[in-house]
């Protein structure tokens, strides 16, 4: 069971990331945070302890979509789950942080296209601005408020591309493998995950030195 657990651990950041989307609808990313105690700031943003206990919840309940009938309390003690969501959600603001030291922005187009291009907002294949409009409303959200946490979003999105498209395998890399290129397809694509990933950590690890980045994990004991 450990093993499978593993294999489905690596791809909690796929997992995360659409979780991370649906949050947009339950407040998370909403800019006045300062009423609830936080869990993490990076720089001057901060991770409340609300919006840690929503991401938790939800991604808990994706696990128990993919362990249906083993015990959830022990999967998640095994994949020490609080610390993987809390490692998504500092991710997260690391690279949004970062995207905007660098004026790494999502342009009026781009939000454009993913507000349209969302199934949540489309009926028979065509956007329907009516639906958008009450889906907002039904979750106490202002255009200007969803769109400027999907601006957000998508400014993350784009600087987590810059930094994994950055990265690419070597023939050092597939070293001593066979020549069936099936297999050797296999081994290429699990090693540009790989590294793509170690990319990916060792950036936010950097960043976090250079930014006022402080945890307080008892908060979530």
């Amino acid at each position: 069971m450990l093993q499978s657990m593993r294999k489905h651990a690596r791809y909690f950041y796929v997992l995360f990331f659409i979780v991370i989307i649906t949050f947009i609808f339950w407040g998370v990313g909403t800019k006045d945070k300062s009423t609830n105690e936080a869990v993490a700031v990076v720089g001057k943003e901060k991770i409340t302890v609300e919006e840690f206990w929503r991401a938790y919840e939800r991604t808990r309940d994706s696990y128990r979509e993919i362990y249906k009938d083993q015990p959830l309390d022990e999967i998640e003690k095994k994949l020490n789950l609080k610390q993987m969501v809390l490692s998504g959600l500092v991710e997260e603001r690391v690279l949004l942080v970062s995207a905007r030291e660098i004026g790494l922005t999502a342009s009026d187009e781009d939000l454009q296209q993913a507000i349209t291009n969302d199934p949540r907002f489309r009926r028979d294949g065509v956007f329907k601005k009516d639906i958008y409009l009450r889906t907002l409303i039904m979750n106490r959200l202002t255009p200007d408020m969803y769109e400027g946490m999907l601006r957000d979003q998508l400014a993350v999105d784009k600087m987590r591309k810059l930094i994994i498209l950055s990265v690419d395998v070597t023939e050092i890399d597939l070293a001593g493998t066979q020549a069936d290129p099936e297999k050797t397809a296999m081994i290429k694509q699990m090693a540009l995950y790989n590294k793509r990933n170690a990319a990916l950590r060792s950036f936010v690890e950097g960043a976090k030195t250079r930014m006022n980045f402080k945890i307080n994990k008892d908060v979530i004991s």
